[in-house]
Protein backbone atom coordinates (compact mmCIF):
# COMPACT_ATOMS: atom_id res chain seq x y z
CA UNK A 1 0.00 0.00 0.00
CA UNK A 2 1.35 3.36 -1.16
CA UNK A 3 0.90 5.84 1.16
CA UNK A 4 -0.46 9.95 -0.88
CA UNK A 5 2.43 12.11 0.12
CA UNK A 6 2.11 15.12 2.56
CA UNK A 7 4.20 18.30 3.46
CA UNK A 8 3.91 19.16 7.03
CA UNK A 9 4.20 22.30 5.40
CA UNK A 10 0.80 22.52 3.25
CA UNK A 11 -1.30 22.01 6.17
CA UNK A 12 -3.98 18.91 6.96
CA UNK A 13 -3.53 16.83 3.80
CA UNK A 14 -6.04 14.48 3.83
CA UNK A 15 -7.90 12.00 0.68
CA UNK A 16 -11.17 11.76 -0.49
CA UNK A 17 -12.56 8.53 -2.04
CA UNK A 18 -13.87 8.69 -5.66
CA UNK A 19 -16.57 6.60 -5.10
CA UNK A 20 -18.55 7.06 -1.93
CA UNK A 21 -16.48 10.40 -1.33
CA UNK A 22 -15.65 9.41 2.59
CA UNK A 23 -12.60 12.28 3.56
CA UNK A 24 -9.83 10.36 5.80
CA UNK A 25 -6.51 12.20 7.38
CA UNK A 26 -3.97 11.21 7.32
CA UNK A 27 -4.29 10.93 3.57
CA UNK A 28 -4.01 7.32 2.09
CA UNK A 29 -4.82 6.67 -1.46
CA UNK A 30 -7.27 3.94 -0.59
CA UNK A 31 -10.96 4.33 1.07
CA UNK A 32 -11.32 2.64 4.34
CA UNK A 33 -14.96 2.37 3.66
CA UNK A 34 -15.16 0.66 0.49
CA UNK A 35 -11.62 -0.07 -0.77
CA UNK A 36 -11.86 2.39 -3.81
CA UNK A 37 -9.29 4.82 -4.72
CA UNK A 38 -9.20 8.25 -2.69
CA UNK A 39 -7.41 11.39 -4.18
CA UNK A 40 -5.68 14.14 -2.15
CA UNK A 41 -7.36 16.89 -0.35
CA UNK A 42 -6.28 19.36 1.15
CA UNK A 43 -8.10 19.73 4.59
CA UNK A 44 -9.99 23.40 5.94
CA UNK A 45 -8.45 22.45 9.70
CA UNK A 46 -11.40 24.23 10.80
CA UNK A 47 -13.25 22.36 13.49
CA UNK A 48 -14.79 21.95 17.09
CA UNK A 49 -13.59 19.82 20.22
CA UNK A 50 -15.24 16.67 19.95
CA UNK A 51 -13.81 15.07 23.06
CA UNK A 52 -10.43 15.19 24.93
CA UNK A 53 -8.42 14.34 28.21
CA UNK A 54 -5.15 15.68 29.88
CA UNK A 55 -2.23 13.57 29.61
CA UNK A 56 -0.59 13.58 32.95
CA UNK A 57 2.16 11.39 32.36
CA UNK A 58 5.32 11.42 30.75
CA UNK A 59 4.92 9.74 27.21
CA UNK A 60 7.41 6.80 26.77
CA UNK A 61 10.89 8.01 25.54
CA UNK A 62 11.54 7.52 22.89
CA UNK A 63 10.74 8.83 21.08
CA UNK A 64 9.17 11.32 23.91
CA UNK A 65 12.09 13.70 25.03
CA UNK A 66 11.47 16.40 27.63
CA UNK A 67 11.31 20.07 26.90
CA UNK A 68 14.26 21.66 29.00
CA UNK A 69 11.95 22.41 32.01
CA UNK A 70 10.54 19.22 32.20
CA UNK A 71 7.25 17.51 31.60
CA UNK A 72 4.17 19.31 31.79
CA UNK A 73 0.06 18.08 31.74
CA UNK A 74 -1.04 18.70 28.19
CA UNK A 75 -4.64 17.76 26.30
CA UNK A 76 -5.20 15.90 23.62
CA UNK A 77 -8.31 15.46 21.89
CA UNK A 78 -10.17 14.83 18.80
CA UNK A 79 -11.29 18.08 16.29
CA UNK A 80 -14.17 17.28 14.28
CA UNK A 81 -13.18 19.22 11.21
CA UNK A 82 -15.84 21.06 8.81
CA UNK A 83 -15.01 18.01 6.74
CA UNK A 84 -16.52 15.45 9.20
CA UNK A 85 -12.76 14.07 9.68
CA UNK A 86 -11.82 13.16 13.30
CA UNK A 87 -8.22 14.48 13.59
CA UNK A 88 -6.01 13.57 17.30
CA UNK A 89 -4.18 16.26 17.97
CA UNK A 90 -2.32 18.15 20.75
CA UNK A 91 -5.00 20.87 22.06
CA UNK A 92 -2.03 23.68 22.75
CA UNK A 93 -4.08 25.87 25.69
CA UNK A 94 -3.20 28.50 28.02
CA UNK A 95 -5.43 26.92 30.89
CA UNK A 96 -6.38 23.96 31.13
CA UNK A 97 -9.66 24.64 32.48
CA UNK A 98 -10.48 26.45 29.43
CA UNK A 99 -11.04 23.90 27.60
CA UNK A 100 -14.50 22.60 25.95
CA UNK A 101 -16.18 20.02 23.86
CA UNK A 102 -17.52 22.20 21.15
CA UNK A 103 -15.14 25.06 21.54
CA UNK A 104 -13.67 26.09 17.96
CA UNK A 105 -10.29 25.17 17.04
CA UNK A 106 -7.90 25.44 14.37
CA UNK A 107 -5.46 22.23 13.42
CA UNK A 108 -2.38 22.66 11.60
CA UNK A 109 -0.27 19.48 10.70
CA UNK A 110 3.94 19.31 11.53
CA UNK A 111 5.92 17.05 13.05
CA UNK A 112 4.70 14.34 14.84
CA UNK A 113 1.30 14.98 16.41
CA UNK A 114 -1.35 17.52 14.54
CA UNK A 115 -1.55 20.67 16.81
CA UNK A 116 -4.73 22.33 17.54
CA UNK A 117 -5.30 25.87 18.27
CA UNK A 118 -8.55 27.66 20.15
CA UNK A 119 -9.66 29.55 17.16
CA UNK A 120 -10.36 33.54 17.73
CA UNK A 121 -13.98 34.58 16.35
CA UNK A 122 -13.80 37.24 14.04
CA UNK A 123 -13.90 40.39 15.69
CA UNK A 124 -11.81 39.69 18.79
CA UNK A 125 -8.43 39.78 17.33
CA UNK A 126 -6.14 42.04 19.72
CA UNK A 127 -8.42 41.81 22.75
Amino acid sequence: MTMVPRSPAAGLQGARCSGCSVTVYPADDACPRCGGPADPAALSGAGTLWTWTVQRYAPKSPPYQAPPGGFEPFAVGYVELEEGVRVAAVLEVDDLDDVRIGMPLTVTAGQGVPRARPTTPVGEEGS
